[in-house]
């Protein structure tokens, strides 16, 4: 939405969105239905098209950036304080627990999968918590250069990114086969090399 909404109207668009969100996790995306969404979050018909004029596919869209800004915000205080080894393994450990608990149900996987690569808006979303999500490891990263914990001749957008898609990777196999040695594999090698400066 482009238009500024008053307080109390923004708090309403919110709890729309936070219904959603929890629609989906229980639901899937495409058992999602706009009734359900209003039954849950005590809103009409005319309300829910007043914030989403374009109906469930801007909803969901609005879900994918929720479900995006809480994939960074399950992950603090630490990914925004990663200065020091203890802070990096407290990252690594939330990070496990974040996702074991999240179980073989993705939302933001399911938001943005098979029908989610095919929309720019959708793929934007993705891209966006991406870049957000590296810049803070290759924050850390840098950080920890300038303290002497990690060589400097670690490049350290090429490392966070290197991470990133091994936390990908691991999530992936997360939930295809609940083992959690791939994800943890992944998060401790990348630390590791870190260390190393490989």
């Amino acid at each position: 939405m482009t238009r500024s909404l008053t307080a109390k109207g923004a708090q309403t668009r919110r709890r729309i969105v936070l219904g959603a969100a929890a629609e989906l996790r229980e639901r899937g995306v495409d058992a999602v239905r706009l009734e359900d969404v209003m039954a849950r979050t005590g809103t009409s018909k005319s309300q829910l098209f007043h914030y989403f004029p374009d109906g469930k596919e801007a909803l969901l869209l609005a879900v994918a950036r929720q479900e995006a800004d809480q994939v960074l915000a399950d992950q603090e205080p630490y990914l925004s304080e990663l200065t020091s080894w203890a802070a990096w393994q407290g990252w690594r450990d939330l990070l496990v627990e974040r996702y074991v608990a999240q179980g073989d149900r993705c939302p933001l996987g399911g938001l943005l999968g098979e029908a989610g690569r095919r929309a720019p808006a959708a793929k934007a979303v993705l891209t966006d918590l991406m870049d957000r999500w590296q810049a803070a490891l290759a924050a850390g990263i840098r950080h920890m250069q300038a303290a002497h914990e990690i060589p400097p001749a670690v490049d350290a957008a090429c490392a966070a990114a290197g991470l990133l898609a091994g936390i990908q990777g691991g999530v992936l196999l997360l939930t295809s086969t609940g083992r959690t040695e791939f994800l943890e594999s992944a998060l401790d090698l990348g630390i590791e090399g870190l260390r190393r400066g490989a």
